[in-house]
């Protein structure tokens, strides 16, 4: 088992309970120090002392296990609202918020997200049409057709 696997299923045992998932982990070597990097979320977020008390949990289970000989950097947190969205739980988590989707193809759609099944997500988009007003339709999205997928923040 990699380093990354055995962190992850350490990092799923020291999380509160199932409303809570590991979003990634990275790790990435920079001179002598490893920086480990575990994005958590929860259905309904995740606090700043869920974070504290996973990284607490997982350094001290690290240093024990001995997993890593040389210096590291450990850090816990959740995903910015500039994260792509990654897994399907990220994507029923955001339903009703506005997101950008960018397709594999370049095209962009912009729309708010109504549901999403195992394939696809459906968002209601604007469609103009020449001297028009802008019509809502609803958009289905084939996952496999997603490149990235990110949350628009609203300061209305």
């Amino acid at each position: 088992m990699s380093l990354k696997e055995t962190i992850t299923q350490l990092v799923e045992k020291h999380l509160p309970d199932e409303s809570h998932f590991v979003v990634e982990v990275s790790i990435v070597t920079s001179g002598a120090k490893k920086h480990i990097k575990v994005l958590i979320d929860g259905d309904q977020g995740v606090s700043i002392s869920t974070c504290a008390l996973v990284s607490r949990a997982l350094g001290n289970q690290l240093e024990e296990g001995s997993f890593i000989e040389e210096a590291y950097v450990l850090e816990v947190s959740s995903p910015g609202l500039d994260f792509p969205l990654s897994n399907l739980r990220q994507y029923k988590k955001n339903i009703g918020r506005n997101l950008k989707v960018l397709l594999k193809d370049g095209q962009e759609v912009e729309g708010k997200l109504l549901s999403v099944s195992e394939e696809s997500i459906l968002l209601l988009t604007k469609k103009k049409e020449k001297g028009k007003k802008a019509v809502e339709v609803e958009t289905s999205i084939v996952f496999d057709q997603i490149n990235k997928t990110i949350v628009l923040v609203s300061f209305k």
